[in-house]
């Protein structure tokens, strides 16, 4: 806060302090947070009443919000000189300057406590990606190592585990009773200087298409949000827990008053999970979608103005094909809940188990219908338990991919060390566009294709930046 002068201040009189202590409590009264910088005074009106102050809520939640420090050991970059033994002969470099070295670094950032029975602590994946050592530090002085749970790296989740002993919670909360404007408080520790508090509002609601996390339905608020806040709480005016801050719009490397955080909703299903499973069992419908335009509107015979997604595509063998929908339906709602936004359905969709039933009202030549679905495995884990592709691609996890140009194909995700496909040449990232010629962009192509011929599978794949076929035999 910037004071002003002190000669501005000794020319105040009596009144002109009474009429601005009584200002300033009609402003807090109203929900601002901050008096003047003039009115470094104590925080009582004309009467000598106490205003209202935040105090009493940080007193509740700010124990339960934790600062978490990592370390991370890797490996040091060797300038490839020192492997060769002519350069080292040369210059009479010393035996062992060519081992590798390693590092040690250390980075901070925030946690909130969401069970002080079993002591669960929630903060970011990224907080906590590849850490060797994993510590808290509470409000009270303590510092707990911490065991890493299990994380869901889509939505930016991890879950922690430490002494639960002499703890303090915050309640995960419905974030859907959130509103643009409500008051919010978050709490974390920027730059690793310690826990501290900032206020704001909420700007926004169910933010997409930022490229942050795979899955984002974002709370935007004005409330300080900096480098170390990541897996701090964000909480209402009544101390609960509406999300978990993780990332900030920052041009100039600061904040500027746009902060996001996931909302207690997906944060919530992601830690179910975590805790029943140890990881996320995400579900898909198999489909293709965009967002339905007026001109889409207009061709399907519908509403300019209708709200929601067109399905462009049904994978074979996918829940949706099972269930019945059909390339042009117009999914309106899921559960009752409406769907406006191709990022509304994958979120709605993502935060469902596998196995989950539901209802998708889809149009229809012109009529509502709604489809009963159960929610099915990811296409990746369906290619990767499908062995009879073809014997040179055992071992090789397939998910199929549609790019914004309109390319399609087969990405290889992960290839299993010492299998056919690894050595077959294949690696993870390849992406597969054709087999024997045809195109491939499902896994149905991929076996039909590969059919042709039992002893040689040709592809043609798109590796980095560049396209080459490869002979399987």
């Amino acid at each position: 806060m910037r004071l002003a002068p002190a000669s501005f201040l000794k020319t105040l009189t009596a009144t002109h302090i009474s009429k601005t202590l009584k200002s300033c409590a009609v402003a807090l009264l109203l929900g601002c947070t901050t008096l003047p910088a003039y009115a470094a005074l104590p925080l009582v009106d004309g009467d000598g009443k106490p205003v209202p102050s935040l105090a009493p809520i940080l007193k509740q939640v700010s124990p339960a919000v934790v600062n978490i420090s990592t370390f991370t050991t890797r490996p040091v970059q060797q300038n490839p000189l020192l492997n060769d033994p002519v350069f080292r002969h040369f210059f009479n470099v010393p035996p062992g300057a060519n081992q590798p070295k390693q590092r040690r670094t250390q980075a901070a950032g925030s946690g909130v406590i969401i069970d002080i029975a079993k002591g669960t602590v929630v903060t970011n994946h990224h907080v906590v990606d590849g850490a060797d050592e994993i510590n808290v530090g509470l409000q009270d002085g303590r510092s707990l190592k911490a065991t890493l749970i299990g994380s869901d790296p889509e939505v930016d989740i991890a879950v922690l585990k430490i002494e639960p002993k002499n703890l303090a919670a915050l309640k995960l909360v419905d974030s859907d009773n959130a509103q643009v404007g409500d008051f919010v408080i978050a709490i974390g520790n920027p730059f690793g200087l310690g826990q501290t508090v900032t206020t704001g509002v909420v700007s926004a609601l169910g933010r997409t298409g930022l490229g942050i996390e795979g899955y984002e339905n974002f709370i935007q608020t004005d409330a300080s949000i900096n480098p170390g806040n990541s897996g701090g709480a964000l909480v209402n005016l009544r101390g609960e827990l509406i999300g978990i801050n993780t990332a900030i719009i920052a041009p100039g490397g600061g904040n500027v008053g746009i902060g996001f955080a996931i909302p207690a909703d997906m944060v919530r299903n992601s830690i179910d999970q975590i805790l029943k499973f140890g990881e996320v069992k995400r579900g898909q419908l198999g489909v293709v979608i965009q967002d339905l335009t007026p001109e889409l509107a207009d061709a399907f015979g519908i509403d300019r103005n209708q709200r929601g997604v067109a399905i462009a595509e049904v994978q074979t063998g996918s829940a949706a094909e099972k269930a019945g929908l059909l390339a042009g339906d117009v999914v309106v709602s899921v559960d009752g809940k409406p769907i406006e936004t191709a990022a509304s359905l994958r979120n709605e969709i993502g935060g469902r188990r596998i196995g989950d039933g539901i209802k998708v009202t889809v149009l229809r030549g012109g009529k509502t219908r709604v489809v009963p679905v159960k929610v099915g495995i990811p296409a990746a884990e369906v290619a990767a338990s499908s062995n009879d592709v073809h014997p040179f691609l055992k071992g090789a996890k397939l998910q199929a991919i549609s790019g914004q140009g309109g390319e399609r194909g087969l990405k290889i995700t992960e290839i299993a060390s010492g299998s056919p496909a690894e050595g077959a040449g294949l690696s993870a990232g390849d992406i597969i566009v054709e087999a024997n010629q045809l195109p491939v962009a499902s896994v149905d192509d991929l076996k039909k294709a590969a059919k042709v011929s039992a002893q040689r599978l040709l592809l043609r794949i798109i590796r980095g930046n560049a396209a080459l076929f490869l002979v399987l035999q």
